[in-house]
């Protein structure tokens, strides 16, 4: 995502490099790039000029100081003003109602059905609430089994009528069955069309009519460009949406409908969909976005992706066989599924300052774990254990049943007995304020 836009703002503001001070040429001409960048990134046209003319008039307004160069102010400037573009401040979801009713709005295909999932998930994982699925998609075929799919993954229950039509019953009787059996949350999951038409738009302001929703999302895939910011205007017309959901953001975009929409519907963009997986839904943060286009990376999205998978009691137990030189296979097999829950690994190695452009033309496989735990799952119970028991008959079979070769099985031992004596010392530094190591000078 915006890994296009990132390159040509970088090209961009390389002609402000080596310049002693800001000037109305340079910043001419650095700015007609960032148009160029911006455009070519589907922006919609006047927010691009809008944005460019905003930057310009700070830029010429500022006085360089000596400690500060012309491209770093610039780059300041693009920051602030990319943050601003969409949004300024992240917004949350408010649910207030007894239950909260969320009415999910957007055309088919969009992934609304999934979106209602991947919401659920959050809510029920994060907020620590009870949330009901309403499956009110009655004309798509394999729209409620999909759902009711979705729904018994994440372990969510779903209400639905077999035989009934009607979007409008199904819904009001999905709250009072909600009301009856204390669900907290209800996610609303309408009906789509390939394009809008006057039959779908009053059918969701009926819905709407009846169920009071306290937030209604539109959802919108981020690869349909500035279609999805025209979609958004007519839906936000009939039916003044909270925010907007953007999906497939880990997709081949180009990012203008999230640098546009804001300005076009004046709402804001509340989540963006990362994956295929359900767990990959994050909010939207605008700073943070602004960060990742600007080549700054996300460390803070990536650290709050590992505290959601981090177990305190967990972390305690594995300190403990890290100081005593105990950590093992098994060991091994929880941190790799940790991370995989985090999701893609490419893009998680993109929110690392700095590594995002070092890492794009690489195709990072996120099954780069297989062949690992392949190996460790080919060991015995006991070996996973006692890893310095596994000697050169033991590799040979291990080997043949993960159907790698000894060479494979040999540089894992290798790898995870320098992770092992790594670990070790750094369970074992004295620890300072906050519990991080206080290293010795």
């Amino acid at each position: 995502m915006f890994e296009n836009l990132s390159e040509r703002l970088e090209r961009s503001f390389k002609i402000l490099k080596g310049e002693g001070k800001i000037t109305e040429v340079n910043v001419a001409e650095t700015l007609k790039d960032v148009r160029k960048a911006l455009l070519d990134a589907d922006v919609n046209y006047k927010v691009a000029k809008t944005f460019t003319d905003t930057v310009k008039e700070k830029a010429l307004g500022q006085n360089v100081l000596t400690a500060v160069r012309p491209s770093q102010l610039m780059v300041k400037i693009v920051h602030d003003e990319l943050t601003a573009l969409m949004g300024g401040d992240t917004v949350e979801l408010e649910l207030k109602g007894h239950p909260s009713v969320i009415l999910m709005s957007g055309l088919q295909g969009s992934g609304k059905t999934t979106m209602s999932g991947k919401l659920a998930l959050m809510l029920k994982n994060k907020k620590h609430r009870r949330p009901l699925l309403a499956a009110c998609d009655v004309y798509r075929p394999a729209a409620i089994d999909q759902l009711t799919v979705l729904g018994e993954q994440i372990e969510v229950p779903i209400y639905k009528e077999e035989g009934n039509k009607n979007p409008i019953e199904i819904a009001q009787n999905a709250i009072r069955e909600a009301k009856a059996k204390n669900y907290d949350v209800v996610i609303v999951d309408t009906a789509g069309r390939l394009a809008v038409d006057e039959q779908m738009m009053q059918e969701i302001a009926a819905i709407k009519e009846a169920v009071t929703p306290d937030q209604i999302l539109f959802v919108v895939d981020a690869m349909t460009g500035q279609d999805a910011v025209n979609t958004a205007k007519e839906f936000n017309d009939r039916l003044d949406f909270n925010g907007v959901v953007l999906t497939k953001l880990d997709g081949d975009t180009r990012g203008g409908a999230a640098l546009s929409i804001r300005t076009v519907v004046s709402k804001p963009i509340m989540f963006v969909g990362t994956g295929e997986k359900l767990e990959a839904l994050d909010v939207f943060h605008p700073s943070r976005m602004a960060d990742r286009i600007l080549g700054m990376g996300d460390i803070v999205s990536l650290v709050e992706k590992a505290q959601e998978q981090f177990d305190e009691e967990e972390a305690k137990k594995l300190t403990k066989k890290l100081a005593r030189n105990q950590f093992d296979f098994n060991d091994f097999l929880t941190q790799i599924a940790q991370i995989k829950k985090m999701g893609n690994i490419k893009d998680l190695m993109g929110m690392i300052p700095g590594v995002g452009k070092q890492i794009k033309d690489l195709d990072i496989d996120d099954n780069a774990f297989k062949s690992v735990e392949a190996i460790i799952y080919s060991m015995t119970p006991y070996e996973r254990s006692h890893p310095d028991a596994i000697n050169g008959s033991r590799r040979q079979r291990i080997a043949k049943g993960s159907g790698t070769n000894i060479q494979e099985v040999n540089r894992l031992l290798k790898q995870f007995e320098q992770t092992r004596k790594m670990m070790k010392n750094v369970a074992n530094m004295p620890m300072g304020k906050m519990g991080m190591p206080k290293f010795r000078r």
